[in-house]
């Protein structure tokens, strides 16, 4: 992983790294050698727990096409009933749709300066940990972040997400 300047990131992360220091957030955007497309592949190049990647997925609201956000722990699967049931039902959002309501490719989503507001929950699972890695608007872009940051930064209500055993 390695520090890069603000020019030197790719023009989605360099949103993402203006957005962060408008909103005064200490930590720079830091660029991973490999692709951090995946939780495992992100926290393998940090040498963080998989739990502490704040993954980004988007959904489609099947009744009005909204977007909608959920920000879960690196390890955990979404439960679409239970984002379901608090959001209504919910539709496959493929790549296109990602890219239009959010301005980021899948595996770059940032959980911030989406294109259009989505609709948001936080996974409560996120908050076990004192430090959080988010993306940063590109497959190797990531910044750092605590769970109370995130949930300031998005405004998003903290909700059960994950499926159980």
């Amino acid at each position: 992983m390695s520090l890069a300047t603000p020019a030197d990131l790719p023009e989605s992360a360099q949103r993402v790294a203006r957005l962060l220091a408008e909103m005064g957030h200490d930590k720079p955007v830091v660029v991973l050698p490999q692709t951090g497309k995946t939780s495992a592949e992100a926290a393998a190049g940090l040498g963080c727990e998989v739990a502490q990647i704040a993954k980004s997925i988007i959904f489609r609201r099947a009744a009005d096409d909204a977007p909608v956000l959920v920000i879960a722990s690196g390890i955990n699967r979404v439960d679409e009933s239970k984002v379901a049931e608090q959001v209504g039902a919910l539709a496959k959002a493929d790549a296109k749709f990602v890219r239009e309501m959010t301005g980021y490719a899948i595996g770059g989503v940032c959980p911030i300066g989406h294109a259009v507001k989505p609709v948001m929950l936080l996974d409560q699972d996120l908050f076990q940990y004192d430090s959080l890695w988010a993306a940063a608007g590109h497959p190797h872009a990531v910044f750092n972040l605590t769970p109370r940051q995130l949930a300031a930064m998005t405004g998003a209500p903290v909700a059960d997400v994950a499926q159980r055993a």
